[in-house]
Parts: C-alpha cells; sequence; structure tokens
C-alpha cells in the first residue's frame, strides 16, 4: 500500500467523521484510529434541499432536527436487551447520550448538544444511517 493511498483513506475517516477505519488489500491490512473529535453531535435544525434552499421544519411543536454526524448502523440501546438510551417524552440534557452509530465496527456514542424533550424518534433500531439522516426532534427547553 502506497502513502498517498493512506493519506486518501485519512482524508475519508475526517470527511465522514470516523474515528476508526480498517482495509484489506493485496494480503495486507491497515488500520487507522484517531481519537473522536470533542464536540458532540451536529445538531441541524433547518433541512437543506436538492435545490440549495432551507426549509424549516414544517412542525415547530415537534422541536428542531437532531441529525446524525455519520454513516453508520443505529442502535437506540446499549445492548440487544436493553432499554433505550431515550424515547418520547424524555428530557434530555447537553451531553446526554442519545444512542450508537456503529461506523467500521466502532461503536460511537452520539450525545445531545442541547436541553430539551425528545418528541419523536425517526429511525429504527439497526436501520442504517447517512450524514445528515435525522435521528430525533428535539424541544429545546426555554
Amino acid at each position: 500500500m502506497e502513502e498517498k493511498d493512506i493519506k486518501r483513506y485519512a482524508k475519508l475517516m475526517s470527511e465522514l467523521g470516523l474515528t476508526g477505519f480498517e482495509i484489506t488489500e493485496g494480503g495486507s491490512t491497515l488500520r487507522l484510529e484517531r481519537a473522536p473529535a470533542a464536540a458532540p453531535a451536529l445538531a441541524v435544525p433547518v433541512q437543506q434541499q436538492a435545490t440549495g434552499g432551507i426549509a424549516e421544519t414544517s412542525n415547530q411543536d415537534l422541536g428542531s432536527e437532531f441529525c446524525s454526524p455519520m454513516v453508520g448502523v443505529f442502535y437506540c440501546a446499549p445492548a440487544e436487551n436493553a432499554e433505550p438510551f431515550v424515547k418520547v417524552g424524555d428530557t434530555v440534557h447537553k451531553g446526554d447520550v442519545l444512542c450508537i452509530i456503529e461506523a467500521m465496527k466502532l461503536m460511537n456514542e452520539i450525545t445531545s448538544d442541547r436541553d430539551g424533550v425528545i418528541t419523536e424518534v425517526c429511525v429504527g433500531d439497526s436501520q442504517v444511517v447517512d450524514y445528515g439522516h435525522v435521528l430525533f426532534r428535539i424541544k429545546e427547553a426555554r
């Protein structure tokens, strides 16, 4: 594997927000790891349209959208038979774990970036999500 390939994989990791990456190519395996970013998950209160415009959340009573900061598999609980981290009606505080997203066999805890109440869980357990996919709607505490 050449240095340019390693740099390309490192750049891809950064773009996707991954904390680890492993690839096997030509009989050799490369594993890259980095410390997770200190910032919590991205929260996007509006949704970008294909035209480049911005559309406000249609029902303000549901609160603002909390979107996935990465591509991966969404898990609502820390284990298969465990209670979910959050459910509709739960009050959350900044820094609380909302879910786990598995990316490249690494479990990434996704934390709230604000105080509020969960008004909607928009994805199902074990569902594949993309970057920017709406995970929750959170009505911010006033």
